[in-house]
């Protein structure tokens, strides 16, 4: 469908395009590299699909639990495929497709830390002591594993610090790899994305850095290898996403939001230091900004809601991860609403589940081309993966996400040398409690006049 403007009263031209889309129904068997296996999530990904490739039970205080994959979208939801002379007719996600089961995926990876996953596991204190003293046996001897036909490399260690794109070291792929030759810096995370880029591996970004810089996306273009992800997101910023979106669209106006963390595990202390919690805060702030930018009839131009995010390290807790938010919207006649949630989250236990999916989606889509019927053959999807929104998307704008422009794509926009449109420029942040400009890195400014806390 064609929009025009016309006197500025939108005119709607309707158009069609008939697609094919084809799906190799092989399954490969698929190792998935995990950079940082000995982490939090790493052990606990690796455990849930040996307890369910075991089927292990367990006994806790509240009676007897089992190995579930709960909190993974292709495991454990439905899709409604239609009507039946019964009613609706649901299916489980994964049978829509051939699809890796998670319980054939071979895991293998790296980390700073020589402990072998059984011993890291119990470090972590995310699994109950029944469960893990069944698991050691099988983790204890872990090692390097051969004899797979794919292979993904996922980003699970910790977050790094902001990077910043710098002319001639990352921001084309040519400067990026003669910057990894001439051993300038290159953030840990990128390099990893470089390498699984030039072997033809699939790379997810689990952590909110901005690992995939302009260089390292042009050479993923270049070399036609999936890369995707931009944090996990699964306590406190999924739950922002679903909320924002649900106010927004249901014509609320958010003006204020305030987030409050707490947590023990590694991943808390590392969010502690300014330059680390700044990638965060940024991952945090872009599910709100992208809300914002989709309804001006609510915000004008350059008005978005105050944003406050804060994260404390509390070792105590370990990693249930306490999170506390409040938003303040307006709604008719000057009217105000106000929601305060308290959410415990099971960090490890929440991202596990969906380091899987990730995993089996990036592998199907390497299986899956589209194209236009008479035209040429299908093509594989965009190198650059992304998400569906939250709302239902009736043509899901494929013309844009496959290698080469079709339909409304090769019309609607003229060509550009960027690879993305220049962000408006945004207010000051509210950093870890504090107003304080960007380039701080969470640092109070002493020459700044805005130094007090916000409420």
């Amino acid at each position: 469908m064609l929009l025009f403007w016309w006197w500025a009263v939108p005119q709607v031209k309707p158009s069609s395009t008939r697609l094919t889309f084809c799906t190799e129904r092989h399954v490969p068997k698929l190792g998935v590299m995990l950079v940082g296996w000995g982490g939090n999530n790493g052990t606990t990904v690796t455990a849930a699909v040996l307890a369910n490739k075991l089927g292990l039970t367990w006994m806790t205080k509240v009676g007897q639990k089992r190995a579930n994959y709960y909190g993974s979208l292709l495991q454990a939801s439905t899709v409604c495929l239609g009507n039946g002379p019964t009613g609706e007719v649901y299916i489980p996600f994964c049978d829509l497709l051939p699809m890796v089961h998670p319980n054939d995926i071979v895991f293998d990876g790296w980390d700073i830390s020589s402990l072998n996953l059984a011993d890291a596991m119990r470090r972590a204190q995310v699994l109950d002591w029944p469960l893990q003293e069944q698991l050691r046996p099988h983790m204890e001897g872990m090692k390097p594993r051969p004899g797979v036909d794919k292979v993904i490399v996922l980003w699970t260690a910790n977050t790094e610090r902001f990077c910043d794109v710098t002319p001639g070291v990352n921001d084309t792929a040519k400067s990026l790899l003669q910057a990894i030759e001439s051993d300038r810096e290159v953030s840990p995370s990128t390099l990893f994305a470089v390498a699984s880029i030039l072997e033809g591996c699939p790379y997810i970004n689990g952590s909110p850095q901005n690992t995939f810089v302009p260089g390292a996306i042009e050479l993923a273009t270049q070399r036609q290898v999936f890369i995707a992800g931009d944090d996990f997101k699964s306590g406190q910023t999924k739950l922002k996403s679903v909320l924002v979106d649900f106010l927004v669209s249901s014509g609320i106006k958010p003006v204020s939001i305030v987030s409050y963390n707490h947590l023990g595990n590694n991943d808390g202390h590392n969010l502690s230091a300014p330059a680390q919690f700044r990638s965060k805060e940024v991952s945090k702030s872009n599910v709100v900004d992208d809300m914002v930018h989709s309804n001006p009839v609510l915000f004008g131009p350059g008005e978005q809601p105050d944003h406050c995010v804060v994260i404390k390290y509390v070792p105590y807790v370990g990693d249930s991860k306490r999170a506390l938010d409040e938003y303040t919207s307006e709604i008719a006649l000057g009217g105000t609403n106000t929601i305060v949630i308290h959410n415990v989250c099971e960090d490890s236990l929440l991202a596990a589940p969906i380091i899987l999916d990730l995993v089996v989606l990036a592998e199907l889509c390497q299986r899956i081309w589209v194209g236009i019927e008479g035209e040429g053959d299908p093509q594989p999807l965009h190198s650059v993966l992304a998400c569906v929104g939250l709302p239902p998307q009736n043509h899901m704008q494929l013309e844009y996400k496959t290698q080469q422009p079709w339909g409304c794509a090769k019309r609607a926009h003229p060509a550009s040398n960027t690879m993305w449109p220049a962000s408006p420029k945004k207010p000051a942040p509210h950093l870890n409690g504090f107003v304080c400009p960007m380039e701080s890195n969470g640092h109070l400014d002493a020459k700044s006049p805005r130094l007090g806390l916000q409420n």
